[in-house]
This record gives structure tokens, C-alpha cells and sequence, in this order.
């Protein structure tokens, strides 16, 4: 429908476009009777999430063909973040953490906790084995299909 077929008064969706301007809101909703207008804009976030990928970036220092095979590996053996959210190795700030580097862990055994919608999901290991490396950094966003723990 045209804007003109409808009685949508014009300058009122111009106002509210200009309240999105002015402000860091993403959406504004406004109903006037039996009229309901919503003018929105997408957030500029998107931008912010590429910016943890350095971190996995500076630690092979290996030459790039023997990084492949060692890659692979760890990918086969990885374990992937079921989900997205925060990651953390401890139950608490002053809590030891689930696991170290080199420890064994069980089949079952809980490697570490995603928090998402304000809530804790414990993750397990999916095999019994050694944890040879942890790919995240404790408290950092992780994202759904992220390897965090290789487990040889």
C-alpha cells in the first residue's frame, strides 16, 4: 500500500526516523488508534564480532604447510560449542577451572559452561582422553560450531 492510500502522516515517519538518528535505538514502535507504525534500522553490532578472530590468528607459529595437517587434526578431535554464548573454564571467577591442558578427562565429564539467555549449560566431553589445548580465552564469546577444547 502507498503511504498516500493508507493516511500514514508522512512527516510522523520522518520524526521517527530522525529519533533513530539522534539516538542508539534500533527500533521504534508507535500506535495511534487503529494505526501502528514501526520504523527500525539494523544495528551496527554486526560489526563488533569479527573482532575476537586475531586471537585464534597470532598462536600457530609453525610454517603454513605443516600447519594444515596439524589443523585437521585438531579439528577431527575438536570439541564444537553447541551453542552460542559466553564461554567460561570455572564454575565461578574464584573457582579452579573444569580442565587444564594435559589432564584426562571422562567421557561425560563436564569440559566448561556456555552461558546463554542467562543461563549455564554445563558442555561434556563427548570421549574419554587428554585435553591437548583450549581455544578460547575464559569469558569470551564463542560461536555456535566454534572448536573450544581439543581432546586427543
Amino acid at each position: 500500500m502507498s503511504i498516500k492510500k493508507t493516511g500514514v502522516d508522512q512527516q510522523l515517519i520522518r520524526d521517527l526516523a530522525g529519533i533513530l538518528n539522534d539516538t542508539n535505538l534500533t527500533e521504534i514502535e508507535v500506535e495511534l488508534g487503529d494505526l501502528k507504525v514501526r520504523v527500525s534500522r539494523q544495528s551496527q553490532t554486526v560489526h563488533a564480532v569479527a573482532a575476537p578472530a586475531p586471537a585464534y590468528a597470532a598462536a600457530p607459529a609453525q610454517p603454513a604447510a605443516a600447519a594444515a595437517p596439524a589443523a585437521a587434526d585438531q579439528s577431527k578431535n575438536a570439541v564444537p560449542s553447541p551453542m552460542v554464548g559466553t564461554a567460561y573454564l570455572a564454575p565461578s571467577p574464584d573457582a579452579k577451572p573444569f580442565i587444564e591442558i594435559g589432564q584426562k578427562v571422562k567421557e561425560g565429564q563436564t569440559l566448561l559452561i556456555i552461558e546463554a539467555m542467562k543461563t549455564m549449560n554445563q558442555i561434556p566431553s563427548p570421549r574419554a582422553g587428554t585435553v591437548t589445548a583450549i581455544l578460547f580465552e575464559d569469558a569470551q564469546p564463542v560461536e555456535y560450531g566454534m572448536p573450544l577444547v581439543v581432546i586427543e
